[in-house]
């Protein structure tokens, strides 16, 4: 793996332009301290023009003038968008949408997964790009595909439909053990041969939309099939691309909290983590954080990439807003303060056409290195050459652990019966805002990690409870841990069905409560809940939104209650400590708290452990912190839109700028501004 600095560059596409703008490419590369280049990634058609002919002259051109221009290499196999000739001559490669219509040429995304002959061909070209460019000077990284799972999701053709039978008898075996799992006996849907069997979506089982269907089962397995079907094609680019290139890491570029790929099946086949970092809004700082943590969380713990964010705007937007001055090296930094080891752009040089015409490059059309935005990348590049290879490989000492469940995710935003308002994302995204507001170190792994290693375990809306996890979560709480939890958790087994016991299933030991009924409001509907804690006078107050369980505890203590609507004073939050004061608890939310509720319950929960940060009172201002080789680097970073004033936490010196940092100093942090310190090893005691 790279082992000398953080990767500084990005998606370059010079088959775009004659050979005069590559050289004014390189210099501007030079002036901006760029040392990386992605390449081919959308380029099939050129290397490939027909399917027995293959014409590698431009690529050849292309990687070497990147060799002889000293850059790192990552090599796409340009699998990410089809070739007009292929669509053509085999009509079946294109995809079927959710409602049912086979698609013809165009975009990309606009491969059928199941289709052989794609798998062939792609394999093909992956095969024939890594036995000709193996062992190229300066190549990093192979990038199979390209965001795999656009638009809709995947595809719904008869290829998918054979191909999704298939994976039913392999993961059900029986006909008898399949309509157990889907309670398949509900509106007469009992199977008596495989083939019966058709794909769930708008021409058979859902209605309104891909969250409306009357079997959860059966779409839940869908998706489980299509993102193992993407998966295959993955791993069959990479088993050519091992067949002459047995150790250069192997990736593919994800999209953070994407919901149609359950990111956890990938992991194990991806050398290293990578995802594209476009966030929604100019203010999602938050979100960042924990996209960045989900993508580190894939690999336990290793460092991840970034292999694409945008300079200046994105193009897929209705309103594209330019980031504002400092940005650009702000989210960079948070980046490689959650894990990064690689800072990449979309694009390297704006396309002259298309839809993406417009889409923010560190080079505009008219190739200007004398703009804001290319002086902010060529800052932001000769800060990351200065630094060297400090913080590479280094990790995050976390002792708290956020659960991200695919399966939650798709099971509970298609159930019906609740409240189709909430919305899987939001809720992970409060409880994790509150972990990072409060300025500790979290780890945001799926359910199946390993849970020892933490003192707080955060499980929001874990809707689907399956195997060991229930069991694994009491024993966090049982040597002395936290678990904090939300409604609708434990609800359904890994079927998606529900379990034949008080809610919340196999938690409710643990939790020491059960859901006797479960309410739900239209959204601005709210019911005031009052939050009291045993050692403080003050009492809080939280507007509660969505859901109201009403609970009966069962050895929990109430730490808030309901303000409003008949439940009124019953519990809306317990605690329950089942081995007794001195021992471990779980926490329970069953309402959707507002950010003052959240942020109140986290903040007690991480006072348990002294987990709460040095920098948790100051708004906007975000500590995180990578370690190796026994030395702790501590990023402190202002999101802040006014300058704030700040107590060092500890001792060391900024690696951005060289100056001394003394513990107990009081530090000013104008909006953007970025600390790099390297802690002072703490004294030994006298």
């Amino acid at each position: 793996m790279i082992d000398s600095k953080i990767l500084y560059g990005g998606d370059y596409n010079p088959e775009q332009w004659p050979r005069a703008v590559w050289e004014q490419d390189y210099a501007a590369f030079d002036l901006a301290s760029i040392d990386t280049v992605t390449l081919n990634v959308f380029s099939w058609a050129t290397v490939q023009p027909g399917e027995d002919t293959y014409d590698f002259a431009q690529l050849d051109a292309v990687v070497a003038r990147a060799v002889d221009g000293g850059r790192r290499i990552v090599l796409a196999t340009s699998t990410g968008a089809l070739p007009p000739w292929l669509a053509h001559q085999h009509p079946e490669v294109e995809r079927t949408d959710f409602q049912g219509r086979r698609h013809v040429y165009g975009q990309r995304h606009n491969a059928c997964p199941s289709s052989p002959v794609y798998r062939r061909l792609s394999a093909e070209l992956a095969g024939r790009i890594a036995e000709r460019y193996a062992g190229t000077p300066g190549l990093v990284a192979w990038h199979v595909g390209n965001e795999y799972g656009g638009f809709d999701g995947g595809c719904w053709c008869d290829l998918c439909a054979a191909g999704f039978r298939n994976w039913l008898c392999e993961r059900y075996g029986t006909l008898a053990r399949l309509n157990d799992a889907w309670n398949a006996t509900f509106w007469s849907h009992t199977f008596t041969d495989w083939d019966q069997i058709v794909p769930p979506n708008m021409l058979s089982e859902h209605w309104r939309g891909p969250d409306h269907t009357a079997f959860q089962g059966i779409t839940l397995d869908y998706r489980r099939f299509m993102s193992d079907a993407m998966l295959a094609n993955y791993r069959d680019e990479k088993m050519r691309i091992r067949e002459h290139d047995a150790t250069t890491p192997v990736t593919t570029n994800f999209m953070g909290m994407f919901r149609p790929i359950d990111y956890h099946r990938w992991a194990a086949d991806l050398d290293v983590a990578s995802w594209d970092n476009y966030p929604p809004g100019q203010r999602e700082h938050a979100r960042m954080a924990l996209a960045h943590d989900l993508m580190r969380g894939l690999k336990d713990g290793a460092p991840f990439w970034v292999m694409e964010q945008t300079p200046t705007i994105t193009a897929s937007r209705d309103v594209n807003p330019v980031k504002r001055p400092g940005v650009l090296r702000l989210w960079s930094w948070q980046a490689i303060a959650h894990g990064a080891d690689a800072v990449l752009y979309f694009q390297m040089r704006q396309s002259r056409g298309a839809c993406e015409k417009y889409h923010g490059a560190v080079l505009d059309h008219a190739g200007r290195t004398d703009t804001r935005s290319f002086r902010e990348v060529a800052g932001l590049g000769a800060e990351l050459a200065a630094l060297g290879d400090a913080v590479v490989g280094a990790r995050t000492p976390a002792r708290v652990a956020l659960l991200f469940d695919w399966d939650s995710w798709w099971t509970a935003e298609m159930t019906d019966g609740f409240n189709r308002h909430v919305k899987y994302p939001a809720v992970v995204l409060a409880y994790y805002r509150a972990l990072w507001s409060a300025g500790t170190q979290v780890d945001v792994v799926p359910v199946t990690a390993d849970l020892s290693r933490y003192d707080v375990v955060v499980a929001p809306l874990l809707h689907v409870l399956g195997g060991d996890v229930a069991e694994r979560l009491e024993a966090v709480v049982r040597r002395g841990g936290s678990l904090l939890t939300t409604f609708w958790s434990g609800r359904a087994d890994e079927d998606a069905n529900a379990y034949l016991m008080d809610a919340p299933g196999p938690l409710g030991r643990v939790l020491g409560v059960r859901v006797e009924e479960t309410d739900s409001a239209e959204p601005g509907v709210v019911n005031p809940v009052t939050l009291r804690s045993p050692v403080e006078p003050v009492e809080t107050r939280s507007d509660a939104t969505l859901v109201f369980e009403v609970l009966v505890p069962e050895g929990a203590e109430v730490i808030g209650t309901y303000g409003a609507e008949f439940y009124a004073g019953t519990p809306a939050v317990t605690r329950h400590r089942p081995d007794g004061p001195d021992g471990g608890a779980a926490w329970y939310v069953a309402t959707g708290l507002d950010d003052v509720g959240v942020d109140w319950v986290v903040r007690r929960v991480l006072d348990g452990h002294g987990l709460v940060g040095p920098y948790a009172d100051v708004p906007d201002v975000e500590l995180a912190v990578r370690s190796k080789d026994g030395v702790r680097f501590a990023f402190v970073l202002s999101h802040s839109t006014e300058p704030v004033e700040v107590t060092a936490h500890a001792s060391g010196v900024d690696l951005l700028t060289g100056r001394g940092v003394r513990q107990g100093e009081a530090l000013v942090l104008n909006p953007t501004d970025v600390l790099l310190l390297r802690e002072d090893a703490p004294e030994e005691p006298a």
